[in-house]
């Protein structure tokens, strides 16, 4: 068993685990630790608790301090100068037309490396544009390529709900998220209807889609025979939150909606 806290580094970011040795750490403090980005800045949102060897990445590096008043102003001041960097970034990427989006820029806490974040169709080749930066910045450069997903959570913005994107605001990692739950929700599969601002499917198609898909194992499956109080019938749609089946009559090529008690699964002749 390892003692450990929780340290996020970015607001909706992946959490990881640090060994708080015997520092006097409470949550939503601010912590320095070392990351295999260098020195980094971030924030206790788990507090001291003991987890299994299963849900730790060994060696476990500890928190080296809690960060003071000046580190809060350190890292203000890399925002500050993120954001110059990125405008001259852009001068770069326009100089040697490159087929790229530059999507953020980022400091780590020591100021020993800056992360340039892109997005682009295929593979780019940037080495000149490397040699450009480092020139001016006079530090380690590093230009990662990130996904459409990854580029909407660092922009944000508003989604089809009205509310301010999941993935910016408390989405740590994105889970897989297929069409079939959106079929098992009985939703338009219009892609325009179940599609992100990043032009993936939805990540809210997965909140729900444990209930429906546990729901669905006590319901028929389309195309089966049952038995109804009307007599012999077809399944051909299925209600799962309210528990009724939607069934089409043999003698009457009706369609009723009736409960699962009411209706008996067999081999009928239909």
């Amino acid at each position: 068993m390892y003692s450990v806290v929780g340290v996020r580094f970015k607001r909706a970011g992946k959490i990881y685990y640090f060994d708080p040795d015997d520092l006097p750490i409470v949550k939503d403090q601010y912590v320095i630790v070392e990351t295999a980005r260098g020195i980094e800045y971030g924030q206790i949102v788990i507090g001291k608790k003991t987890v299994g060897e299963e849900d730790v990445v060994l060696p476990l590096k500890k928190v080296l301090r809690i960060a003071n008043p000046d580190d809060a102003i350190q890292v203000e001041k890399n925002r500050t100068d993120a954001k110059e960097a990125f405008y001259i970034c852009l001068d770069k990427i326009e100089k040697h037309d490159l087929e790229m989006k530059l999507v953020d820029v980022e400091y780590t806490f020591d100021r020993n490396k800056i992360i340039f974040y892109f997005t682009a169709d295929g593979r780019i080749d940037f080495r000149e544009l490397v040699k450009d930066l480092a020139a001016v910045f006079r530090t380690r450069i590093e230009l990662r390529q990130i996904g459409v997903r990854d580029e909407a959570k660092m922009i944000g913005g508003i989604g089809p709900c009205g509310r301010v994107l999941c993935c910016s605001t408390f989405l740590g990692d994105f889970e897989p998220v297929s069409i079939k739950m959106a079929k098992d929700q009985n939703l338009s599969l219009n892609p325009a209807k179940i599609s992100g601002l990043c032009g993936r499917l939805m990540c809210c198609l997965q909140y729900e889609s444990d209930n429906y898909e546990s729901g669905k194992e006590d319901l028929p499956d389309i195309g089966t025979t049952v038995m109804t109080p009307f007599g012999v019938g077809r399944v051909i749609g299925l209600n799962i939150l309210e528990r009724k089946i939607q069934v089409e009559l043999k003698e009457t090529q009706s369609v009723e909606f009736l409960p699962l008690d009411d209706v008996v699964e067999g081999e009928f002749d239909y």
